[in-house]
């Protein structure tokens, strides 16, 4: 899959496989979900080099989602990529499944498990190391919340990738500007984001985060980036794609009534039909 159209399609195809998801469960991180969704179709259907029949592959790029609460998304891509059977999802969030509210690398195609927020880029700087000490091409990429942002732990990795040069490290911040509190900016101010990163040695791109062809177009600027790691900046907004969720924090962590479902698979199909 390699054309924006085609791209920006699945994004709308995932969203809704995502708003079903939450809904038959009855929890879910929906708010967020939406708004990584682009993220993760441009990388998982263009440029990670990956293969859902061969997921011990060492060459194999590694992803970590940090923002750990925003499974839904990941479970979605990885079953329509043919990591797992789709019919498996049926179970998520249902006692005794492995399909739990964070990634759980039980099931294939997930590198680690995530959610004590704060954790997933020191974890991909360990793995960008490895890469360089085996001589292996392979790429590592971490997704953050912004809510994140205001964990030491964050600025510890991003200190780390700096002083070690981890060109083939990438990071994305979902900048949606919301979380489960509030405002980013009301709980833990973090304007001039760029610069912030910058400051430590970063290679740093701003982007629409929910436009694939700018994310596309930043990845690839990351792939060509030589001597030290790339953080792209995807500004994006909470509940993209379905106007009765779009930019409310109270949509960080709710499931939808059948009104509000039927409501949102409506705008999701008209959406996609429309590109």
């Amino acid at each position: 899959m390699t054309t924006g159209v085609e791209l920006k399609k699945k994004s709308y195809e995932i969203r809704k496989d995502i708003v079903s998801l939450v809904h038959h469960a009855g929890t879910g991180h929906i708010g967020g979900d939406l708004s990584v969704t682009d993220i993760l179709v441009a990388l998982y259907y263009k440029h990670m080099n990956i293969d859902p029949h061969n997921t011990e592959d060492p060459a194999r790029d590694r992803f970590v989602l940090s923002k750990g609460h925003s499974v839904e998304a990941l479970y979605c891509v990885l079953a329509d990529r043919g990591f797992f059977p789709r019919e498996e999802l049926q179970t998520y969030s249902t006692y005794g499944s492995k399909y739990i509210g964070h990634p759980n690398n039980k099931i294939n195609g997930i590198e680690m498990n995530t959610g004590s927020l704060g954790h997933g880029l020191s974890i991909g700087v360990g793995m960008a190391l490895a890469a360089r000490m085996d001589q292996k091409p392979y790429r590592v990429y971490v997704v953050l919340g912004d809510g994140e942002m205001a964990e030491g732990s964050v600025w510890e990795g991003i200190m780390a990738g700096g002083h070690y040069k981890l060109d083939q490290l990438t990071a994305f911040v979902d900048r949606n500007r919301l979380q489960i509190s509030g405002t980013t900016e009301a709980v833990m101010g973090q304007e001039r984001q760029e610069d912030r990163w910058a400051a430590f040695g970063w290679h740093v791109i701003s982007i629409e985060g929910n436009d694939v062809d700018e994310i596309d177009k930043a990845v690839e600027e990351a792939k060509a980036t030589k001597g030290r790691p790339t953080v792209i900046i995807a500004n994006t907004v909470k509940g993209c794609g379905v106007s009765l969720m779009e930019n409310k924090a109270g949509w960080h962590h709710r499931v939808p009534t059948d009104e509000e479902y039927n409501e949102a698979i409506l705008e999701l199909n008209q959406r996609g039909i429309l590109l």
